[in-house]
């Protein structure tokens, strides 16, 4: 379940047979879905015009809608409002894993204000647009992050203008570019490399700074991100880093690596980095991401990045020239991304202020429409 309509993690398959000897399991176009253990308070709706059946896991539970009575669209958006997350978690226990104690009977219990069809149609074309767009934004930006990385992968772990030019063939790249890189290999410790790169650590290259703890910290608070362990946990008005960079997970079952393109703040359960040596901050980056961060451990209670395991890493270190090329090619695509995620941002806040005031009729369609980007209407 995600912050759209749309259903996001991974599958587990199921044939035909078990799907059909589970009948009541199964899910359908316009079914809701929701958590009675765990994530308490979500819902999700099963993609809607296509004929795919699902099945639900022990720990959910669904609600087909009456089509002549209601918008199964409505009913998701009621149920995403204040006023619906509210009624989902009013029988919930939070000892122990959070869940409900009696899910169907409970969810059956739930009053549904309901307008007319038109109406319902109409609330759930304005909300269903805006994530829409937040969707097809989240996908043209994973589409661009594929291309960084194939690119990525070919340059500095295949090694694909190397292995041409050593090969007599031409890299597809031009002239100048191609000129930067060598036109054979040489053996080193870790096998063969693009001769005169160099094989250095991380060590070398970068030092990992302690994140600080943020007193009085509400939440949202300035233009600046606020970093921890596993990604942006806010915003403040102060910058800890006051350049772009990389942040690294520093305590936690999981830990992940983090790029900002501008000035930020990390928390004490992170690490940000500084170079030692000259490098372009995405080539580090997408360098850093091959690393298995969380078999990284400095043996403590709490899962931790070792600071001195993380520094003995090796890494195929290339001139500073081609990292520069490579960001200077993928600009443009990371320019895109950025605006595009700034608003899904900013979509994401309106659809949050339409829904409650849409669903319990503070709002009429007629005026809620005026606030929706003229260039996604009809």
């Amino acid at each position: 379940i995600s912050d759209t309509q749309t259903f996001t993690g991974d599958f587990v398959y199921v044939s035909e047979k078990t799907a059909d000897d589970l009948r009541s399991c199964n899910v359908y176009s316009g079914d809701l879905v929701f958590p009675h253990r765990g994530a308490i308070g979500q819902v999700g709706i099963v993609p809607q015009n296509h004929g795919k059946r699902y099945m639900l896991s022990t720990s959910l539970m669904k609600l087909t809608c009456n089509r002549d009575l209601v918008d199964p669209l409505f009913i998701f958006y009621f149920f995403r409002s204040t006023i619906g997350r509210q009624a989902l978690l009013q029988n919930a226990s939070t000892v122990g894993t959070p869940g409900i104690g009696q899910p169907l009977a409970s969810l059956k219990s739930i009053v549904v204000p309901v307008p007319p069809m038109d109406e319902q149609h109409a609330i759930a074309h304005i909300l269903g647009t805006l994530d829409d767009k937040i969707e097809s934004n989240r996908r043209m930006n994973e589409t661009l992050e594929a291309m960084a990385r194939t690119l990525f992968k070919s340059w500095f772990v295949d090694f694909d203008p190397v292995r041409a030019k050593a090969e007599g063939r031409a890299p597809g790249l031009p002239k100048p570019i191609a000129d930067l890189f060598p036109n054979s290999f040489e053996e080193s410790e870790f096998g063969k490399k693009p001769r005169g790169w160099e094989i250095a650590t991380w060590g070398k290259l970068i030092t990992l700074e302690y994140g600080k703890t943020l007193s009085g910290y509400q939440g949202n608070g300035g233009p600046y991100p606020v970093y921890g362990t596993n990604g942006i946990i806010g915003t403040c008005s102060t910058p800890l880093c006051n350049h772009g960079g990389i942040i690294i997970g520093r305590k936690g079952a999981y830990r992940g690596i983090h790029f900002s393109s501008g000035p930020f703040f990390v928390i004490d359960t992170a690490f940000y980095i500084e170079p030692k040596r000259p490098l372009e901050w995405r080539w580090a980056y997408y360098e850093m991401l091959r690393t298995d961060l969380n078999n990284i451990d400095s043996g403590s209670a709490i899962p931790s990045t070792s600071r001195d395991d993380f520094y003995s890493i090796p890494v195929v270190y290339p001139p500073i020239e081609i990292q520069l090329e490579f960001a200077r090619l993928l600009d443009p695509a990371w320019y895109r991304q950025q605006l595009s995620a700034e608003e899904s941002g900013s979509l994401a806040t309106l659809r949050d202020a339409l829904l409650p005031k849409l669903i319990s009729g503070e709002l009429r369609v007629k005026d809620a429409e005026r606030f929706v980007p003229e260039s996604m209407n009809g």
